[in-house]
């Protein structure tokens, strides 16, 4: 017994070497040379210390899974299992927490500004940015999580949305409102133009086609210099109005009708109210059509599309309709992006921006409106503290990434609760139900 212990913890530091000796041939390079744009020219800069530091992480933890997990008869991850909540667990807290979540998202802005008013704008920017993200998560989870399409191109609608409001507000003076719906049609009339030629095509193909269409939107409008102004993008993009007034210091503005005295924080305030808003909306119809003949036919299509066709389902129509109302939610948050930026490119719509939001519909738990919630409110609003260190902020991303996959497979929230049921519904394991491969 005592030389297989021996020999155990003899592989575990072989093993945790051999990581280290290869995390300093990735991180000698990548993190040890950085080069510096100074005056004088390009200077090449060197951080050997954080690289050493970094190896000796790597070295460290290696050891720690070998002895403690990996090379063990009794793993310290066996501990975690009682950690998971089940089924019926999470069933009793969905009713509760729901409702604390939106109160505390109605009344968030008041509670900043009485308890930390120096600080009251940022978070409730901050606060805006996670409701846009949670909108773009629930729009996508139509077409992932409900309808099992893998959409890796969801960033094009988001910037159809934008420009669409953008160039109608510049061009032609059209108010948000009016723009605001206008926005979310175009976008969902992409969204059928991208269905159609997509309509055979199942798992990674499907992937790779709707990343090629996100790219393809996002080259469009960088070389369409003409119409959406390229690479310099379009500024001095109208704000929204509260019913036609402004705020601004002017006697028929917000302030003045209100008899309040002037701040910047009221329309930033405004612009919370809106994005939450919008994104209630977009739950409240997912949710309404989820019960619907249509919700059921994408769930169906989830599981299986075989099984789908031979139920006599249109499997054509189906799909388009996932791919329509996710592009049209997409689309609203994308005029939202640009009335509260007041200035867009296509920088704005890369493709980490798809792979963010697919991250938080997948770390959710996929067809979990709860879940997509908690996932934003993680990775957007969770990772504000690593802003001082930009470079790790996608290594530690990396890493949540694996450690919620490791723990969660399928997502945080990975209950399903049954559409129709014999009797009362009750909520099932995740693993009960297949996921799609769209």
């Amino acid at each position: 017994m005592a030389a297989r212990t021996e020999h155990s913890v003899a592989a575990s530091f072989k093993d945790a070497a051999i990581a280290a000796v290869i995390a300093l041939a990735l991180f000698g390079p990548l993190v040890g040379l950085r080069t510096e744009v100074t005056t004088g020219g390009l200077f090449l800069s060197q951080r050997w210390g954080d690289v050493a530091v970094a190896v000796a992480v790597v070295f460290v933890g290696r050891l720690l899974l070998n002895l403690f997990v990996f090379k063990t008869d009794s793993p310290a991850t066996n501990w975690f299992s009682g950690v998971k909540l089940s089924a019926g667990a999470l069933a009793r807290i969905g009713p509760v927490f729901g409702p604390l979540m939106l109160g505390l998202a109605l009344t968030l802005p008041f509670i900043l500004l009485f308890g930390a008013p120096s600080q009251s704008r940022y978070y409730i920017d901050l606060g805006i940015l996670v409701l846009t993200y949670v909108m773009l998560g629930w729009g996508l989870n139509i077409v992932v999580g409900m309808a099992g399409l893998l959409d890796l191109g969801y960033v094009a609608f988001y910037a159809v949305g934008a420009y669409s409001y953008a160039l109608l507000a510049l061009n032609f003076g059209w108010s948000f409102w009016l723009c605001l719906p206008l926005a979310g049609f175009l976008a969902a009339l992409w969204g059928i133009t991208l269905g159609f030629p997509v309509l055979r095509l199942r798992g990674d193909y499907l992937a790779i086609v709707t990343l090629a269409f996100g790219e393809i939107i996002r080259i469009v409008l960088l070389n369409w210099y003409e119409f959406t102004g390229g690479p310099n993008g379009l500024n001095n993009i109208p704000r929204p109005s509260f019913f036609g007034l402004e705020f601004d210091r002017s006697p028929e503005g917000f302030a003045a009708t209100f008899g309040l005295e002037f701040a910047a924080i009221h329309r930033i305030i405004f612009l919370y109210y809106l994005i939450l808003a919008l994104a209630l909306l977009t739950a409240f119809v997912t949710v309404r059509v989820r019960r619907l003949p249509v919700g059921r036919a994408w769930e169906a299509l989830r599981e299986d599309e075989i099984a789908c066709r031979s139920l006599g389902i249109n499997t054509t129509t189906t799909k388009l309709t996932a791919f329509a109302m996710g592009a049209m939610f997409g689309g609203f948050a994308g005029s939202f992006f640009a009335t509260r930026q007041g200035f867009i490119s296509p920088e704005s719509f890369t493709f980490i921006e798809s792979a963010v939001i697919l991250a938080i519909v997948v770390l959710g738990g996929l067809g979990s409106q709860i879940g997509v919630v908690i996932a934003a409110i993680v990775l957007i609003g969770g990772f504000e503290i690593f802003r001082d260190f930009a470079e790790y902020r996608m290594l530690v991303f990396g890493m949540a990434m694996v450690l919620i996959m490791v723990w969660r497979p399928r997502g945080l929230i990975s209950t399903r609760k049954p559409t129709i049921a014999l009797g009362k519904a009750k909520a099932i394991g995740g693993e009960l139900v297949g996921e799609g491969r769209g």
